[in-house]
Protein backbone atom coordinates (compact mmCIF):
# COMPACT_ATOMS: atom_id res chain seq x y z
CA UNK A 1 0.00 0.00 0.00
CA UNK A 2 1.34 3.44 -0.93
CA UNK A 3 1.65 6.15 1.72
CA UNK A 4 -0.92 8.93 1.81
CA UNK A 5 0.55 12.30 0.79
CA UNK A 6 -0.91 15.32 2.58
CA UNK A 7 -1.91 18.41 0.61
CA UNK A 8 -3.66 21.69 1.36
CA UNK A 9 -6.13 23.75 -0.68
CA UNK A 10 -6.92 27.45 -0.49
CA UNK A 11 -10.70 27.82 -0.36
CA UNK A 12 -11.58 31.52 -0.48
CA UNK A 13 -8.67 32.38 1.78
CA UNK A 14 -9.14 29.46 4.16
CA UNK A 15 -6.45 26.79 4.12
CA UNK A 16 -7.97 23.28 4.19
CA UNK A 17 -5.82 20.20 4.62
CA UNK A 18 -6.45 16.91 2.83
CA UNK A 19 -4.98 14.68 5.52
CA UNK A 20 -7.24 11.72 4.75
CA UNK A 21 -9.15 10.63 1.64
CA UNK A 22 -12.18 12.77 0.81
CA UNK A 23 -15.48 11.69 -0.70
CA UNK A 24 -17.05 13.90 -3.36
CA UNK A 25 -20.77 13.29 -3.88
CA UNK A 26 -22.16 13.70 -7.40
CA UNK A 27 -25.29 15.71 -8.14
CA UNK A 28 -26.40 16.07 -11.75
CA UNK A 29 -29.15 18.60 -12.45
CA UNK A 30 -29.73 17.02 -15.83
CA UNK A 31 -32.12 14.50 -17.33
CA UNK A 32 -29.54 12.55 -19.36
CA UNK A 33 -26.57 11.64 -17.15
CA UNK A 34 -25.43 8.05 -17.68
CA UNK A 35 -26.59 6.88 -14.23
CA UNK A 36 -30.25 7.64 -13.67
CA UNK A 37 -29.83 7.62 -9.89
CA UNK A 38 -27.78 10.84 -10.05
CA UNK A 39 -30.30 12.86 -12.06
CA UNK A 40 -32.21 15.60 -10.24
CA UNK A 41 -34.59 18.08 -11.83
CA UNK A 42 -36.64 19.48 -8.93
CA UNK A 43 -35.80 21.47 -5.81
CA UNK A 44 -37.35 19.11 -3.26
CA UNK A 45 -35.35 16.11 -4.47
CA UNK A 46 -32.19 18.19 -4.61
CA UNK A 47 -32.59 19.42 -1.03
CA UNK A 48 -33.23 15.86 0.17
CA UNK A 49 -30.17 14.56 -1.70
CA UNK A 50 -27.94 17.26 -0.23
CA UNK A 51 -29.12 16.52 3.31
CA UNK A 52 -28.55 12.80 2.76
CA UNK A 53 -25.03 13.36 1.44
CA UNK A 54 -24.21 15.44 4.50
CA UNK A 55 -25.59 12.73 6.80
CA UNK A 56 -23.60 10.07 4.93
CA UNK A 57 -20.34 11.97 5.42
CA UNK A 58 -19.58 13.72 2.12
CA UNK A 59 -16.61 16.10 2.15
CA UNK A 60 -17.48 17.79 -1.16
CA UNK A 61 -20.59 18.07 -3.30
CA UNK A 62 -19.93 18.21 -7.03
CA UNK A 63 -22.77 19.60 -9.13
CA UNK A 64 -23.00 19.44 -12.90
CA UNK A 65 -25.60 20.69 -15.36
CA UNK A 66 -24.27 19.42 -18.68
CA UNK A 67 -23.98 15.69 -19.29
CA UNK A 68 -20.57 14.52 -20.51
CA UNK A 69 -21.31 10.83 -20.95
CA UNK A 70 -19.94 9.30 -24.19
CA UNK A 71 -21.93 10.55 -27.16
CA UNK A 72 -23.91 13.12 -25.19
CA UNK A 73 -24.91 16.41 -26.77
CA UNK A 74 -23.99 19.48 -24.68
CA UNK A 75 -26.59 21.98 -23.51
CA UNK A 76 -25.97 25.62 -24.34
CA UNK A 77 -24.12 27.81 -21.85
CA UNK A 78 -27.21 29.78 -20.85
CA UNK A 79 -29.16 26.64 -19.98
CA UNK A 80 -26.20 25.29 -18.03
CA UNK A 81 -25.96 28.52 -16.03
CA UNK A 82 -29.68 28.60 -15.28
CA UNK A 83 -29.59 25.03 -13.97
CA UNK A 84 -26.50 25.71 -11.87
CA UNK A 85 -27.92 28.92 -10.43
CA UNK A 86 -30.93 27.24 -8.88
CA UNK A 87 -28.95 24.16 -7.86
CA UNK A 88 -26.20 26.13 -6.12
CA UNK A 89 -28.79 28.32 -4.43
CA UNK A 90 -30.45 25.23 -2.94
CA UNK A 91 -27.13 23.60 -2.01
CA UNK A 92 -25.88 26.72 -0.27
CA UNK A 93 -29.17 27.04 1.61
CA UNK A 94 -29.01 23.44 2.81
CA UNK A 95 -25.23 23.24 3.31
CA UNK A 96 -23.70 26.69 3.81
CA UNK A 97 -20.38 25.26 5.03
CA UNK A 98 -20.03 22.38 2.54
CA UNK A 99 -17.21 22.49 0.00
CA UNK A 100 -18.92 22.71 -3.40
CA UNK A 101 -17.36 22.04 -6.78
CA UNK A 102 -18.91 22.75 -10.17
CA UNK A 103 -18.45 20.35 -13.06
CA UNK A 104 -18.11 22.61 -16.11
CA UNK A 105 -15.66 23.15 -18.97
CA UNK A 106 -16.91 26.67 -19.77
CA UNK A 107 -14.94 29.59 -18.31
CA UNK A 108 -17.90 31.99 -18.27
CA UNK A 109 -19.99 29.46 -16.35
CA UNK A 110 -17.15 28.85 -13.91
CA UNK A 111 -16.80 32.58 -13.23
CA UNK A 112 -20.47 33.10 -12.39
CA UNK A 113 -20.61 29.97 -10.23
CA UNK A 114 -17.71 31.20 -8.09
CA UNK A 115 -18.41 34.92 -8.02
CA UNK A 116 -22.21 34.85 -7.74
CA UNK A 117 -23.35 31.45 -6.46
CA UNK A 118 -20.71 30.35 -3.97
CA UNK A 119 -18.78 27.55 -5.70
CA UNK A 120 -15.39 26.67 -4.17
CA UNK A 121 -13.77 24.43 -6.81
CA UNK A 122 -13.97 24.13 -10.61
CA UNK A 123 -13.98 20.59 -12.02
CA UNK A 124 -13.14 20.62 -15.74
CA UNK A 125 -13.32 17.37 -17.70
CA UNK A 126 -11.27 18.87 -20.52
CA UNK A 127 -8.30 20.20 -18.57
CA UNK A 128 -8.85 23.55 -20.25
CA UNK A 129 -8.83 22.23 -23.82
CA UNK A 130 -12.50 22.91 -24.63
CA UNK A 131 -12.37 26.52 -23.46
CA UNK A 132 -8.96 28.13 -23.63
CA UNK A 133 -10.08 30.95 -21.34
CA UNK A 134 -10.47 28.51 -18.45
CA UNK A 135 -6.88 28.53 -17.05
CA UNK A 136 -6.61 32.31 -16.70
CA UNK A 137 -10.19 32.51 -15.45
CA UNK A 138 -9.53 30.00 -12.67
CA UNK A 139 -6.24 31.70 -11.85
CA UNK A 140 -8.07 35.01 -11.47
CA UNK A 141 -10.78 33.44 -9.32
CA UNK A 142 -8.09 31.87 -7.10
CA UNK A 143 -9.96 28.61 -6.61
CA UNK A 144 -8.71 25.01 -6.82
CA UNK A 145 -9.02 23.41 -10.23
CA UNK A 146 -9.64 19.76 -11.06
CA UNK A 147 -7.66 19.07 -14.23
CA UNK A 148 -8.88 15.93 -15.97
CA UNK A 149 -7.41 14.09 -18.94
CA UNK A 150 -9.62 13.63 -21.97
CA UNK A 151 -9.04 13.39 -25.70
CA UNK A 152 -11.51 14.91 -28.12
CA UNK A 153 -14.96 15.79 -26.82
CA UNK A 154 -17.70 13.75 -25.14
CA UNK A 155 -19.12 13.26 -28.64
CA UNK A 156 -15.85 11.95 -30.15
CA UNK A 157 -13.78 10.60 -27.26
CA UNK A 158 -14.76 6.95 -27.79
CA UNK A 159 -12.80 7.02 -31.06
CA UNK A 160 -9.71 8.64 -29.47
CA UNK A 161 -8.22 5.60 -27.71
CA UNK A 162 -5.15 4.93 -29.87
CA UNK A 163 -2.46 4.85 -27.18
CA UNK A 164 0.80 2.92 -27.28
CA UNK A 165 1.14 3.16 -23.50
CA UNK A 166 -1.95 4.73 -21.96
CA UNK A 167 -0.54 5.34 -18.48
CA UNK A 168 2.70 6.89 -19.73
CA UNK A 169 0.94 9.07 -22.30
CA UNK A 170 -1.74 10.30 -19.89
CA UNK A 171 0.88 11.03 -17.22
CA UNK A 172 3.07 12.90 -19.70
CA UNK A 173 0.15 15.04 -20.90
CA UNK A 174 -0.98 15.77 -17.36
CA UNK A 175 2.51 16.69 -16.19
CA UNK A 176 2.83 19.19 -19.02
CA UNK A 177 -0.64 20.56 -18.46
CA UNK A 178 -0.27 20.88 -14.67
CA UNK A 179 2.95 22.81 -15.21
CA UNK A 180 1.23 25.12 -17.70
CA UNK A 181 -1.63 25.73 -15.28
CA UNK A 182 0.76 26.61 -12.48
CA UNK A 183 2.71 28.96 -14.72
CA UNK A 184 -0.55 30.73 -15.59
CA UNK A 185 -1.26 31.28 -11.91
CA UNK A 186 -3.49 28.38 -10.88
CA UNK A 187 -2.28 27.76 -7.34
CA UNK A 188 -4.10 24.53 -6.48
CA UNK A 189 -4.39 21.84 -9.14
CA UNK A 190 -6.15 18.53 -8.44
CA UNK A 191 -5.23 15.79 -10.93
CA UNK A 192 -7.83 13.44 -12.41
CA UNK A 193 -6.56 10.81 -14.92
CA UNK A 194 -10.00 10.69 -16.51
CA UNK A 195 -11.20 7.12 -16.16
CA UNK A 196 -13.74 6.37 -18.88
CA UNK A 197 -12.87 9.40 -20.98
CA UNK A 198 -11.16 8.37 -24.24
CA UNK A 199 -10.08 5.04 -22.72
CA UNK A 200 -11.23 1.50 -23.42
CA UNK A 201 -12.21 -0.80 -20.57
CA UNK A 202 -8.80 -2.48 -20.73
CA UNK A 203 -6.98 0.86 -20.83
CA UNK A 204 -8.86 2.02 -17.74
CA UNK A 205 -7.51 -0.97 -15.81
CA UNK A 206 -4.00 -0.41 -17.11
CA UNK A 207 -4.30 3.18 -15.88
CA UNK A 208 -5.68 2.03 -12.52
CA UNK A 209 -2.80 -0.41 -12.07
CA UNK A 210 -0.33 2.43 -12.52
CA UNK A 211 -2.20 5.09 -10.56
CA UNK A 212 0.65 5.37 -8.05
CA UNK A 213 2.87 6.86 -10.77
CA UNK A 214 0.62 9.93 -10.88
CA UNK A 215 1.89 11.06 -7.47
CA UNK A 216 4.81 12.44 -9.48
CA UNK A 217 2.48 15.32 -10.42
CA UNK A 218 2.73 16.61 -6.83
CA UNK A 219 -1.01 17.20 -6.74
CA UNK A 220 -3.95 15.55 -4.99
CA UNK A 221 -5.34 12.67 -7.07
CA UNK A 222 -9.05 12.50 -7.82
CA UNK A 223 -10.53 9.20 -9.00
CA UNK A 224 -13.89 9.15 -10.75
CA UNK A 225 -14.92 5.58 -11.53
CA UNK A 226 -18.33 5.37 -9.86
CA UNK A 227 -20.69 2.99 -11.69
CA UNK A 228 -18.87 3.51 -15.00
CA UNK A 229 -18.67 1.23 -18.03
CA UNK A 230 -15.24 -0.01 -16.96
CA UNK A 231 -17.03 -1.66 -14.02
CA UNK A 232 -20.38 -2.79 -15.33
CA UNK A 233 -19.25 -4.09 -18.73
CA UNK A 234 -16.86 -6.76 -17.37
CA UNK A 235 -19.48 -7.73 -14.78
CA UNK A 236 -22.21 -8.12 -17.37
CA UNK A 237 -24.59 -5.72 -15.67
CA UNK A 238 -25.66 -2.09 -15.92
CA UNK A 239 -24.83 1.04 -13.98
CA UNK A 240 -27.71 0.37 -11.56
CA UNK A 241 -26.01 -2.85 -10.40
CA UNK A 242 -22.41 -1.61 -10.31
CA UNK A 243 -22.10 -0.46 -6.69
CA UNK A 244 -20.24 -3.54 -5.46
CA UNK A 245 -17.77 -3.31 -8.33
CA UNK A 246 -17.35 0.40 -7.67
CA UNK A 247 -16.41 -0.32 -4.06
CA UNK A 248 -13.75 -2.78 -5.21
CA UNK A 249 -12.19 -0.21 -7.54
CA UNK A 250 -12.37 2.47 -4.84
CA UNK A 251 -10.47 0.15 -2.50
CA UNK A 252 -7.72 -0.35 -5.08
CA UNK A 253 -7.49 3.40 -5.74
CA UNK A 254 -7.25 4.20 -2.04
CA UNK A 255 -4.49 1.64 -1.59
CA UNK A 256 -2.57 3.56 -4.25
CA UNK A 257 -2.96 6.82 -2.37
CA UNK A 258 -5.99 8.44 -4.02
CA UNK A 259 -7.07 11.64 -2.27
CA UNK A 260 -10.62 12.20 -3.54
CA UNK A 261 -13.24 9.68 -4.66
CA UNK A 262 -15.95 11.17 -6.89
CA UNK A 263 -19.00 8.99 -6.23
CA UNK A 264 -22.72 8.51 -6.63
CA UNK A 265 -22.99 6.52 -3.38
CA UNK A 266 -21.52 8.57 -0.54
CA UNK A 267 -22.24 6.19 2.35
CA UNK A 268 -20.56 3.21 0.66
CA UNK A 269 -17.51 5.30 -0.26
CA UNK A 270 -17.17 6.75 3.25
CA UNK A 271 -17.25 3.24 4.70
CA UNK A 272 -14.60 2.14 2.20
CA UNK A 273 -12.37 5.05 3.19
CA UNK A 274 -12.73 4.18 6.88
CA UNK A 275 -11.75 0.55 6.41
CA UNK A 276 -8.83 1.22 4.07
CA UNK A 277 -7.60 3.91 6.49
CA UNK A 278 -7.62 1.33 9.30
CA UNK A 279 -5.61 -1.01 7.08
CA UNK A 280 -3.10 1.75 6.33
CA UNK A 281 -2.75 2.54 10.03
CA UNK A 282 -2.23 -1.13 10.79
CA UNK A 283 0.49 -1.46 8.17
CA UNK A 284 2.25 1.67 9.41
CA UNK A 285 2.16 0.59 13.06
CA UNK A 286 5.63 -0.81 13.83
CA UNK A 287 5.93 -4.34 15.13
CA UNK A 288 6.84 -4.62 18.79
CA UNK A 289 8.95 -7.63 19.68
CA UNK A 290 8.05 -9.13 23.05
Amino acid sequence: MLPFKIYSLNLHGKLVTIDRPWVMGIINVTSDSFYSGSRITDETTLAERVRQMIADGADIIDVGACSTRPGSEPVDAQSEMERLQWALTVIRREAPDMIVSVDTYRAAVARRCVEEWGADIINDISGGTLDHDMPLTVAGLNVPYVLMHMRGTPQTMSSCTNYENVAAEVLEWMARRVDEMRQMGVADVIADPGFGFAKTVEQNYELLGRLGAFHALNAPLLVGVSRKRMIYTPLGCGADDALNGTTVIHTIALQQGAHILRVHDVKAAVETVKLVTLLRQGINNPLTMI
